[in-house]
C-alpha cells in the first residue's frame, strides 16, 4: 500500500505515462497500474499508456494531442496536422475532416488513442511547425486524397503560391515535396528566378 501510495505521488493530473515510466516509483507496478484503473485515478489510453485525468467545469478533460503521441512514440520528432489545416490557405478547401495526421519517423497505419484516431505517415523529413508554405506543399501532396474540386484547387494553389515567400516556398518544396509538389510549383520558382 504504501508503494501504491508512492507511485500516486508522482502522478500529475493532465499527464500521459507509459508503463515503462511508473517502473521506477512501484515495485509491482502492472499490479498497481491495475488497482489504479480499478479506482479510476488512471485511464488506459493504449497499450502500454495511461492518463492521469484532469478536472475541469466541463468534467474531465482529454489529454493533449502532443503529450499523447509524444508517449505513444516514445519520441519528440513529430508533426501533427490535419486536412482542415488546408482552409486557412483559402485555395477553396472548405469541408472539415475528423481526421489527425501525425508525420514521425518510427510508426504508419492507424492508431486509436484514447478514443481519438490518429494517422501515422512515416516520413523522412518534416518541419518543427506548420507555416503556409509548408501547408501548401502538403496539400498539393495529398491532393489526391481529398473529396473536393482538385483542378479549381491547383489553380488557387498556384495563385497562392505566387504570394508567398518564394524563397521560403523554393526550400520548402525541395525539402517536402513529392514529384507532383514539385512540378505544380516549378514553372511558379522559375518564372520568378528564385
Amino acid at each position: 500500500m504504501e508503494t501504491l501510495r508512492n507511485l500516486k505521488r508522482h502522478l500529475r493530473r493532465g499527464s500521459v505515462y507509459r508503463r515503462s515510466a511508473l517502473e521506477r516509483w512501484s515495485n509491482s507496478v502492472d499490479r498497481h497500474l491495475k488497482q489504479l484503473l480499478t479506482e479510476g485515478t488512471l485511464q488506459k489510453l493504449y497499450q502500454g499508456v495511461y492518463y492521469y485525468p484532469r478536472e475541469t467545469v466541463f468534467g474531465v478533460a482529454p489529454p493533449e494531442e502532443s503529450a499523447l503521441v509524444r508517449s505513444f512514440l516514445k519520441d519528440d520528432e513529430f508533426l501533427i496536422t490535419s486536412p482542415n489545416a488546408y482552409n486557412s490557405l483559402e485555395v477553396g478547401t472548405t469541408q472539415l475532416y475528423n481526421k489527425r495526421v501525425v508525420y514521425n519517423h518510427k510508426r504508419h497505419g492507424e492508431f486509436d488513442l484514447g478514443g481519438r484516431k490518429f494517422f501515422f505517415h512515416v516520413k523522412p523529413k518534416f518541419p518543427k511547425n506548420l507555416s503556409l508554405e509548408f501547408l501548401l506543399v502538403d496539400l498539393v501532396n495529398n491532393l489526391d486524397s481529398l473529396g473536393e474540386d482538385k483542378a479549381m484547387i491547383l489553380s488557387k494553389a498556384k495563385e497562392k503560391a505566387r504570394k508567398l515567400d518564394l524563397v521560403k516556398l523554393k526550400r520548402t518544396v525541395s525539402a517536402y515535396g513529392g514529384a507532383k509538389a514539385k512540378k505544380v510549383f516549378s514553372s511558379i520558382l522559375e518564372t520568378q528566378h528564385v
